[in-house]
């Protein structure tokens, strides 16, 4: 038996973008930072930004007992947990 190797996927789709000289030059600086090139941190980015987008679409079912119980839970008072209370009391360094 052969190994074979994985056939390498090929990206078939071209997207032309008109930016500002300014716009390039950033997402230019932020690709080279990270490590990318130019095309590869805009399909990043913008697979990142389409994701949260559909994430943000999310439907939910409840049943009548449940959307009253949730509505309940949003109406109770906050539990109050010491060890959070006090740390939200507390100054931050910076503001020292």
């Amino acid at each position: 038996m052969h190994a074979t190797k994985a056939k390498k996927k090929t990206r078939s789709v071209v997207v032309n973008l008109r930016m500002k000289e300014e716009q390039q030059l950033l997402i230019d600086r932020a690709a080279k930072v990270t490590g990318k090139n130019r095309s590869e941190f805009l399909l990043d980015a913008a697979t990142k930004t389409a994701q949260e987008a559909l994430l943000d679409q999310t439907l939910f079912i409840a049943t009548p007992e449940q959307w009253k119980a949730f509505n309940e839970a949003l109406d109770a008072p906050p539990k109050v947990i010491p060890s959070l209370k006090k740390l939200l009391s507390r100054k931050s360094r910076w503001d020292q």
